[in-house]
């Protein structure tokens, strides 16, 4: 798989579920040999990564929704991470 970029289009990988989880008080990516708890930052962007999306646009996104700027490269390493955990997939 290629590193991803801003054209990148990343969605949840098949096999596992982004839910939120009131016990938890987060969100949880379920797979069938368990569950990965996502810190608030990591929930949000995975949320977003819904095969509709590119990266760009998830970050712009994100920037308006917390008025930041420069999430660029954090996102873009989340991404690349989850993508070699099998958490996402792109083409």
């Amino acid at each position: 798989m290629n590193p991803p970029t801003g054209e990148t289009v990343p969605r949840v990988a098949r096999g596992f579920r982004l839910q939120w989880e009131a016990a938890q008080d987060c969100h949880v990516l379920l797979y069938p040999e368990g569950m990965v708890k996502l810190n608030q930052s990591g929930g949000e962007i995975l949320k977003r990564c819904d095969g509709q999306r590119s990266v760009e646009a998830i970050v712009k996104e994100l920037e308006q929704t917390f008025t930041a700027s420069g999430l660029e490269r954090e996102v873009l390493g989340f991404i690349e991470v989850a993508g070699q955990q099998r958490w996402l997939e792109w083409s």
